[in-house]
Protein backbone atom coordinates (compact mmCIF):
# COMPACT_ATOMS: atom_id res chain seq x y z
CA UNK A 1 0.00 0.00 0.00
CA UNK A 2 1.44 3.20 -0.76
CA UNK A 3 0.11 7.10 -0.80
CA UNK A 4 -3.38 7.88 0.24
CA UNK A 5 -4.96 10.27 2.58
CA UNK A 6 -3.64 10.28 6.25
CA UNK A 7 -6.03 9.14 8.51
CA UNK A 8 -6.67 10.61 11.30
CA UNK A 9 -8.19 8.28 13.51
CA UNK A 10 -4.29 6.41 13.43
CA UNK A 11 -2.67 9.85 14.54
CA UNK A 12 -4.06 9.25 18.27
CA UNK A 13 -3.85 5.44 18.08
CA UNK A 14 -0.83 5.16 17.61
CA UNK A 15 0.14 7.23 20.13
CA UNK A 16 -1.57 4.89 22.74
CA UNK A 17 -1.40 1.75 21.01
CA UNK A 18 2.02 0.53 22.67
CA UNK A 19 0.64 1.81 26.02
CA UNK A 20 -2.54 -0.06 25.81
CA UNK A 21 -0.88 -3.51 24.27
CA UNK A 22 2.18 -3.52 26.72
CA UNK A 23 -0.52 -2.63 29.61
CA UNK A 24 -2.60 -5.60 28.40
CA UNK A 25 0.49 -8.04 28.32
CA UNK A 26 1.39 -6.48 31.89
CA UNK A 27 -1.94 -7.48 33.06
CA UNK A 28 -2.41 -10.78 31.87
CA UNK A 29 1.33 -11.78 32.62
CA UNK A 30 0.46 -10.81 36.50
CA UNK A 31 -2.68 -12.84 36.58
CA UNK A 32 -3.15 -15.98 36.23
CA UNK A 33 -2.72 -16.44 32.70
CA UNK A 34 0.47 -16.25 30.56
CA UNK A 35 0.93 -13.87 28.25
CA UNK A 36 1.28 -16.26 25.13
CA UNK A 37 -1.47 -18.83 27.03
CA UNK A 38 -4.57 -19.23 24.98
CA UNK A 39 -4.13 -16.43 22.54
CA UNK A 40 -5.55 -17.23 19.34
CA UNK A 41 -2.60 -17.97 16.80
CA UNK A 42 -3.83 -17.42 13.17
CA UNK A 43 -2.82 -17.25 9.36
CA UNK A 44 -3.27 -14.03 7.99
CA UNK A 45 -5.74 -15.13 5.91
CA UNK A 46 -8.07 -15.66 8.79
CA UNK A 47 -6.91 -12.23 10.80
CA UNK A 48 -10.57 -11.54 10.06
CA UNK A 49 -11.67 -14.15 12.50
CA UNK A 50 -10.34 -12.55 15.41
CA UNK A 51 -11.22 -8.75 15.00
CA UNK A 52 -11.56 -7.34 18.44
CA UNK A 53 -8.82 -9.51 19.81
CA UNK A 54 -5.10 -9.59 21.08
CA UNK A 55 -3.96 -12.51 18.61
CA UNK A 56 -0.83 -13.63 16.66
CA UNK A 57 -1.20 -13.23 12.62
CA UNK A 58 1.65 -15.51 11.07
CA UNK A 59 2.68 -15.24 6.92
CA UNK A 60 5.00 -14.43 4.80
CA UNK A 61 5.62 -10.38 3.75
CA UNK A 62 5.51 -9.80 0.32
CA UNK A 63 6.02 -5.88 0.15
CA UNK A 64 6.85 -3.52 2.06
CA UNK A 65 5.17 -0.03 1.47
CA UNK A 66 4.57 3.50 2.71
CA UNK A 67 2.15 6.57 2.57
CA UNK A 68 3.65 9.88 4.23
CA UNK A 69 2.63 8.85 7.48
CA UNK A 70 2.71 5.00 8.08
CA UNK A 71 4.56 2.39 6.83
CA UNK A 72 3.10 -1.17 5.77
CA UNK A 73 3.80 -5.17 5.25
CA UNK A 74 1.92 -6.71 3.03
CA UNK A 75 0.85 -10.30 3.08
CA UNK A 76 -0.89 -10.14 -0.64
CA UNK A 77 0.03 -8.57 -3.37
CA UNK A 78 -3.05 -6.78 -4.41
CA UNK A 79 -2.92 -5.60 -0.91
CA UNK A 80 -6.55 -6.99 -0.12
CA UNK A 81 -5.64 -8.71 3.21
CA UNK A 82 -4.12 -8.17 6.05
CA UNK A 83 -1.64 -5.71 6.83
CA UNK A 84 0.40 -4.73 10.01
CA UNK A 85 0.77 -0.46 9.78
CA UNK A 86 3.20 0.98 11.47
CA UNK A 87 3.26 4.76 12.14
CA UNK A 88 6.02 6.52 10.21
CA UNK A 89 6.69 7.97 13.70
CA UNK A 90 7.73 5.12 15.44
CA UNK A 91 9.43 3.36 11.42
CA UNK A 92 13.08 4.73 13.16
CA UNK A 93 13.08 1.81 16.24
CA UNK A 94 12.68 -1.10 13.44
CA UNK A 95 16.55 -1.07 12.31
CA UNK A 96 17.93 -1.27 9.64
CA UNK A 97 14.73 -1.18 8.05
CA UNK A 98 11.73 -2.45 7.49
CA UNK A 99 12.54 -4.05 3.85
CA UNK A 100 15.78 -5.81 5.18
CA UNK A 101 13.86 -7.25 8.37
CA UNK A 102 11.22 -8.69 7.12
CA UNK A 103 10.42 -8.76 2.98
CA UNK A 104 10.02 -12.26 1.82
CA UNK A 105 10.13 -13.59 5.61
CA UNK A 106 7.63 -15.47 7.30
CA UNK A 107 6.73 -13.59 10.52
CA UNK A 108 4.46 -13.56 13.72
CA UNK A 109 2.78 -10.43 14.89
CA UNK A 110 1.03 -10.14 17.98
CA UNK A 111 -1.71 -6.99 18.52
CA UNK A 112 -4.93 -5.91 18.64
CA UNK A 113 -6.66 -7.18 15.73
CA UNK A 114 -8.87 -4.32 14.05
CA UNK A 115 -10.44 -3.23 10.65
CA UNK A 116 -9.91 -0.35 8.40
CA UNK A 117 -12.31 -0.39 5.02
CA UNK A 118 -13.03 -3.92 5.51
CA UNK A 119 -9.44 -4.94 5.57
CA UNK A 120 -7.74 -6.76 8.98
CA UNK A 121 -4.88 -4.74 10.65
CA UNK A 122 -2.62 -4.69 13.38
CA UNK A 123 -0.54 -1.55 14.27
CA UNK A 124 3.11 -1.90 15.01
CA UNK A 125 4.73 0.31 17.28
CA UNK A 126 7.48 -1.59 18.40
CA UNK A 127 10.12 -4.29 17.04
CA UNK A 128 9.06 -6.94 19.91
CA UNK A 129 6.03 -7.04 18.56
CA UNK A 130 7.40 -8.86 15.04
CA UNK A 131 8.91 -12.39 15.27
CA UNK A 132 10.67 -13.68 12.00
CA UNK A 133 10.04 -17.23 12.54
CA UNK A 134 11.53 -20.23 10.36
CA UNK A 135 7.95 -22.06 10.06
CA UNK A 136 4.64 -21.64 11.20
CA UNK A 137 3.74 -22.76 13.96
CA UNK A 138 0.44 -25.14 14.98
CA UNK A 139 -2.44 -22.31 14.39
CA UNK A 140 -5.22 -21.87 16.84
CA UNK A 141 -8.19 -20.67 15.24
CA UNK A 142 -11.38 -19.87 16.89
CA UNK A 143 -14.62 -21.59 15.87
CA UNK A 144 -17.02 -20.41 14.21
CA UNK A 145 -20.84 -19.37 15.14
CA UNK A 146 -23.14 -21.90 14.17
CA UNK A 147 -24.93 -20.67 11.26
CA UNK A 148 -26.12 -24.15 10.42
CA UNK A 149 -30.29 -24.79 11.24
CA UNK A 150 -30.80 -26.10 14.50
CA UNK A 151 -33.82 -28.19 15.70
CA UNK A 152 -33.31 -27.56 19.22
CA UNK A 153 -30.30 -25.88 21.23
CA UNK A 154 -29.01 -26.35 25.04
CA UNK A 155 -29.21 -23.22 27.43
CA UNK A 156 -27.14 -22.80 30.62
CA UNK A 157 -26.93 -20.55 33.36
CA UNK A 158 -23.42 -21.09 35.82
CA UNK A 159 -21.95 -19.03 38.43
CA UNK A 160 -18.53 -19.65 37.41
CA UNK A 161 -17.17 -18.32 41.17
CA UNK A 162 -15.21 -14.57 40.94
CA UNK A 163 -13.52 -15.72 37.43
CA UNK A 164 -10.99 -12.83 38.32
CA UNK A 165 -7.78 -11.51 37.30
CA UNK A 166 -4.83 -9.83 39.97
CA UNK A 167 -4.68 -6.69 38.29
CA UNK A 168 -5.88 -3.93 40.36
CA UNK A 169 -8.96 -2.05 38.96
CA UNK A 170 -8.24 1.96 40.23
CA UNK A 171 -12.41 2.25 39.98
CA UNK A 172 -13.56 -1.37 41.48
CA UNK A 173 -13.43 -2.64 45.09
CA UNK A 174 -11.46 -5.86 43.74
CA UNK A 175 -8.76 -5.91 45.81
CA UNK A 176 -10.25 -8.41 48.71
CA UNK A 177 -11.07 -10.85 45.81
CA UNK A 178 -8.10 -12.84 44.95
CA UNK A 179 -7.32 -14.00 41.19
CA UNK A 180 -9.18 -17.10 39.99
CA UNK A 181 -6.44 -20.05 40.23
CA UNK A 182 -5.57 -21.71 37.10
CA UNK A 183 -7.28 -25.02 38.56
CA UNK A 184 -10.23 -23.58 39.26
CA UNK A 185 -10.45 -22.31 35.41
CA UNK A 186 -9.61 -25.67 34.08
CA UNK A 187 -12.01 -27.25 35.83
CA UNK A 188 -14.95 -24.64 35.00
CA UNK A 189 -14.40 -24.89 31.42
CA UNK A 190 -14.33 -29.20 31.65
CA UNK A 191 -17.57 -28.55 33.25
CA UNK A 192 -18.81 -26.01 30.28
CA UNK A 193 -17.47 -28.46 27.81
CA UNK A 194 -19.66 -31.11 29.22
CA UNK A 195 -22.26 -29.29 29.19
CA UNK A 196 -21.98 -28.26 25.40
CA UNK A 197 -24.46 -25.65 25.52
CA UNK A 198 -25.29 -23.41 22.56
CA UNK A 199 -25.57 -20.46 25.18
CA UNK A 200 -24.23 -20.00 28.21
CA UNK A 201 -25.23 -16.94 31.03
CA UNK A 202 -22.60 -16.46 33.37
CA UNK A 203 -22.25 -14.97 36.63
CA UNK A 204 -19.09 -13.78 38.64
CA UNK A 205 -17.09 -12.14 35.95
CA UNK A 206 -15.17 -9.35 36.88
CA UNK A 207 -14.07 -7.97 32.84
CA UNK A 208 -14.82 -8.56 29.33
CA UNK A 209 -11.60 -8.93 28.45
CA UNK A 210 -11.00 -11.76 31.17
CA UNK A 211 -13.51 -13.69 30.15
CA UNK A 212 -12.30 -13.42 26.41
CA UNK A 213 -8.90 -14.75 27.77
CA UNK A 214 -10.56 -17.62 29.91
CA UNK A 215 -12.29 -18.58 26.11
CA UNK A 216 -9.83 -18.22 23.97
CA UNK A 217 -7.22 -20.28 26.54
CA UNK A 218 -10.04 -23.07 27.12
CA UNK A 219 -12.66 -22.97 24.52
CA UNK A 220 -11.13 -21.57 21.67
CA UNK A 221 -12.59 -24.59 19.69
CA UNK A 222 -15.93 -23.72 20.83
CA UNK A 223 -16.61 -20.80 19.10
CA UNK A 224 -18.52 -18.59 21.85
CA UNK A 225 -18.63 -15.11 21.78
CA UNK A 226 -18.22 -12.89 24.52
CA UNK A 227 -21.34 -10.52 25.49
CA UNK A 228 -20.71 -8.43 29.07
CA UNK A 229 -21.59 -4.78 29.79
CA UNK A 230 -20.05 -3.46 33.01
CA UNK A 231 -22.93 -3.88 35.51
CA UNK A 232 -22.89 -2.05 39.41
CA UNK A 233 -21.78 -4.41 41.55
CA UNK A 234 -18.77 -2.07 43.34
CA UNK A 235 -16.42 -5.39 43.72
CA UNK A 236 -16.46 -5.76 39.89
CA UNK A 237 -18.50 -9.00 39.32
CA UNK A 238 -20.77 -9.22 36.14
CA UNK A 239 -23.16 -10.92 34.48
CA UNK A 240 -22.16 -12.57 30.78
CA UNK A 241 -23.33 -14.58 28.24
CA UNK A 242 -21.10 -17.07 25.73
CA UNK A 243 -23.21 -17.60 22.21
CA UNK A 244 -22.13 -19.80 19.78
CA UNK A 245 -25.17 -18.92 17.85
CA UNK A 246 -26.17 -15.59 15.85
CA UNK A 247 -27.27 -12.66 18.82
CA UNK A 248 -28.86 -9.71 18.15
CA UNK A 249 -30.25 -7.04 20.31
CA UNK A 250 -28.64 -7.02 23.59
CA UNK A 251 -29.69 -4.74 26.24
CA UNK A 252 -28.49 -3.51 29.57
CA UNK A 253 -30.78 -2.26 32.72
CA UNK A 254 -28.10 -1.09 35.49
CA UNK A 255 -29.02 2.42 34.65
CA UNK A 256 -32.50 1.62 35.55
CA UNK A 257 -33.60 3.29 38.80
CA UNK A 258 -37.12 1.86 40.82
CA UNK A 259 -38.64 1.01 43.73
CA UNK A 260 -37.25 -0.90 46.22
CA UNK A 261 -39.37 -3.45 48.31
CA UNK A 262 -39.36 -0.74 51.35
CA UNK A 263 -40.43 1.96 48.44
CA UNK A 264 -36.90 3.74 48.38
CA UNK A 265 -35.48 4.15 44.61
CA UNK A 266 -32.99 1.50 43.80
CA UNK A 267 -30.81 0.08 40.97
CA UNK A 268 -29.68 -3.90 40.40
CA UNK A 269 -27.40 -4.69 42.37
CA UNK A 270 -25.56 -6.23 39.27
CA UNK A 271 -27.56 -5.47 35.79
CA UNK A 272 -30.26 -7.42 34.21
CA UNK A 273 -28.99 -7.81 30.91
CA UNK A 274 -31.18 -8.94 27.68
CA UNK A 275 -29.55 -11.06 24.87
CA UNK A 276 -31.58 -12.08 21.50
CA UNK A 277 -30.29 -15.12 20.00
CA UNK A 278 -31.06 -16.02 16.99
CA UNK A 279 -30.73 -19.09 15.86
CA UNK A 280 -30.64 -20.11 11.91
CA UNK A 281 -33.45 -21.71 10.62
CA UNK A 282 -35.50 -21.05 13.44
CA UNK A 283 -37.37 -18.42 16.11
CA UNK A 284 -35.06 -15.64 18.20
CA UNK A 285 -35.49 -15.76 21.84
CA UNK A 286 -34.17 -13.41 24.43
CA UNK A 287 -31.88 -14.78 27.26
CA UNK A 288 -32.52 -12.29 30.46
CA UNK A 289 -29.25 -12.71 32.99
CA UNK A 290 -30.01 -12.30 36.55
CA UNK A 291 -27.62 -12.27 39.55
CA UNK A 292 -29.73 -11.34 42.43
CA UNK A 293 -28.58 -9.74 45.58
CA UNK A 294 -26.47 -12.31 47.95
CA UNK A 295 -27.05 -12.87 51.39
CA UNK A 296 -23.19 -11.74 52.11
CA UNK A 297 -24.57 -8.60 54.01
CA UNK A 298 -26.99 -10.88 55.74
CA UNK A 299 -30.21 -11.83 55.08
CA UNK A 300 -32.34 -8.77 56.83
CA UNK A 301 -30.48 -6.90 54.05
CA UNK A 302 -30.10 -9.08 51.22
CA UNK A 303 -34.00 -10.67 51.32
CA UNK A 304 -36.01 -6.90 50.81
CA UNK A 305 -33.22 -5.94 48.26
CA UNK A 306 -33.32 -8.73 46.50
CA UNK A 307 -37.49 -8.89 46.97
CA UNK A 308 -37.51 -5.42 45.15
CA UNK A 309 -34.72 -6.57 42.16
CA UNK A 310 -36.81 -9.49 41.48
CA UNK A 311 -40.30 -7.40 41.05
CA UNK A 312 -38.38 -5.19 38.56
CA UNK A 313 -37.70 -7.93 36.34
CA UNK A 314 -41.65 -9.41 36.78
CA UNK A 315 -42.62 -6.27 36.12
CA UNK A 316 -40.66 -5.92 33.20
CA UNK A 317 -41.88 -8.73 32.15
CA UNK A 318 -45.41 -8.02 32.51
CA UNK A 319 -44.71 -5.25 29.98
CA UNK A 320 -43.39 -7.59 27.12
CA UNK A 321 -46.07 -9.82 27.96
CA UNK A 322 -48.92 -7.14 27.56
CA UNK A 323 -47.16 -6.28 24.11
CA UNK A 324 -46.42 -9.70 22.64
CA UNK A 325 -48.13 -12.70 24.81
CA UNK A 326 -45.92 -15.28 22.73
CA UNK A 327 -43.05 -13.57 23.52
CA UNK A 328 -40.04 -16.31 24.26
CA UNK A 329 -37.71 -15.57 26.95
CA UNK A 330 -35.96 -17.43 29.73
CA UNK A 331 -34.84 -15.78 32.64
CA UNK A 332 -31.78 -17.58 34.00
CA UNK A 333 -28.98 -16.94 36.42
CA UNK A 334 -27.85 -16.89 40.45
CA UNK A 335 -31.61 -16.03 42.38
CA UNK A 336 -29.63 -16.33 45.59
CA UNK A 337 -33.00 -17.36 46.93
CA UNK A 338 -35.01 -20.54 46.72
CA UNK A 339 -38.00 -21.98 44.79
CA UNK A 340 -40.41 -21.00 47.89
CA UNK A 341 -38.82 -17.86 48.99
CA UNK A 342 -41.08 -14.50 48.17
CA UNK A 343 -38.13 -13.44 45.49
CA UNK A 344 -38.98 -16.25 43.27
CA UNK A 345 -42.57 -16.06 43.85
CA UNK A 346 -42.55 -12.34 42.68
CA UNK A 347 -40.65 -13.31 39.71
CA UNK A 348 -42.78 -16.29 38.57
CA UNK A 349 -45.79 -14.23 39.53
CA UNK A 350 -49.69 -16.04 38.94
CA UNK A 351 -52.15 -17.09 36.42
CA UNK A 352 -51.53 -17.46 32.32
CA UNK A 353 -48.53 -15.51 32.57
CA UNK A 354 -46.64 -17.54 35.23
CA UNK A 355 -43.28 -18.49 34.59
CA UNK A 356 -42.43 -22.43 33.97
CA UNK A 357 -39.77 -23.97 35.59
CA UNK A 358 -38.49 -27.83 34.98
CA UNK A 359 -37.26 -28.65 38.19
CA UNK A 360 -39.59 -30.87 39.17
CA UNK A 361 -38.18 -33.65 37.03
CA UNK A 362 -35.02 -33.90 38.88
CA UNK A 363 -35.16 -36.23 41.99
CA UNK A 364 -35.26 -34.07 45.38
CA UNK A 365 -31.91 -35.05 46.36
CA UNK A 366 -30.46 -34.26 43.24
CA UNK A 367 -32.02 -29.94 43.26
CA UNK A 368 -28.81 -28.71 44.40
CA UNK A 369 -26.80 -25.90 42.64
CA UNK A 370 -25.37 -24.11 45.38
CA UNK A 371 -22.90 -26.62 46.49
CA UNK A 372 -21.08 -25.80 49.71
CA UNK A 373 -21.86 -27.20 53.40
CA UNK A 374 -24.26 -25.89 54.94
CA UNK A 375 -25.96 -24.32 52.67
CA UNK A 376 -26.31 -26.49 50.01
CA UNK A 377 -29.76 -25.62 48.18
CA UNK A 378 -31.03 -24.92 44.83
CA UNK A 379 -30.50 -21.03 44.40
CA UNK A 380 -30.12 -20.81 40.30
CA UNK A 381 -32.72 -21.48 37.92
CA UNK A 382 -34.05 -21.99 34.24
CA UNK A 383 -37.28 -20.18 33.84
CA UNK A 384 -39.55 -19.80 30.80
CA UNK A 385 -42.37 -17.91 29.70
CA UNK A 386 -45.39 -19.62 29.22
CA UNK A 387 -44.35 -19.52 24.72
CA UNK A 388 -40.86 -20.35 25.57
CA UNK A 389 -41.89 -23.15 27.80
CA UNK A 390 -44.01 -24.63 25.14
CA UNK A 391 -40.28 -25.16 23.44
CA UNK A 392 -38.67 -27.58 26.19
CA UNK A 393 -38.00 -30.54 25.39
CA UNK A 394 -39.07 -32.97 28.42
CA UNK A 395 -36.27 -34.40 30.34
CA UNK A 396 -33.79 -32.58 29.72
CA UNK A 397 -33.77 -30.33 32.64
CA UNK A 398 -29.97 -31.15 33.95
CA UNK A 399 -27.79 -29.62 36.88
CA UNK A 400 -24.33 -30.54 36.20
CA UNK A 401 -23.47 -32.37 39.91
CA UNK A 402 -19.83 -31.48 41.29
CA UNK A 403 -17.74 -28.75 43.81
CA UNK A 404 -15.19 -26.16 43.82
CA UNK A 405 -12.72 -29.30 43.52
CA UNK A 406 -14.42 -30.90 40.63
CA UNK A 407 -16.07 -27.91 38.80
CA UNK A 408 -14.16 -25.26 40.03
CA UNK A 409 -16.94 -23.35 41.13
CA UNK A 410 -19.17 -23.15 44.56
CA UNK A 411 -22.24 -23.15 42.11
CA UNK A 412 -23.09 -26.26 39.92
CA UNK A 413 -24.15 -25.19 36.15
CA UNK A 414 -27.91 -25.88 35.93
CA UNK A 415 -28.98 -26.49 31.65
CA UNK A 416 -32.28 -26.94 29.45
CA UNK A 417 -33.46 -28.02 25.84
CA UNK A 418 -35.61 -25.89 23.57
CA UNK A 419 -36.71 -26.26 20.27
CA UNK A 420 -36.01 -23.24 17.95
CA UNK A 421 -39.12 -24.33 15.79
CA UNK A 422 -37.69 -25.57 12.83
CA UNK A 423 -39.35 -28.34 11.57
CA UNK A 424 -38.08 -32.16 12.76
CA UNK A 425 -35.65 -33.22 10.28
CA UNK A 426 -36.83 -36.55 8.69
CA UNK A 427 -35.75 -39.52 9.93
CA UNK A 428 -32.55 -41.36 8.09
Amino acid sequence: MTGGKARDDRKVFSQITGVVLGALIAAVARGQLGPNEGLPVVSWEDAGKVVGRTADVCGKVVEVGQSQTLRFLNFQKDRGGFVVVIPAAQAGKFKPDLATLYQDKLVRVRGIVKTYRGRPEIEATDPSQIEVIEKLPEFRVPGAIRTEPKFAVTVATFNILNLFDDFDDPYRSDEGTKPKPKEQMERAAKAIRELDADVIALQEVETREYLQRFVDAYLVDLGYQVVLNEGNDPRGIDVAVLSRLPVGQVTSHRHLTFPGADGKPMRFKRDLLSVRIEPSGGDPFEVWVVHLQSNFEGREYAGPVRLGEARKVRSLLDQRLTADAAARILIVGDFNDTWDSDALKAIVGEGPTALRCFADELPTDAKVTYNKEPYRSMIDFILCTPAMGERYMKGSYRILAGTEATIGSDHCPVSARFTTGMALPPPD
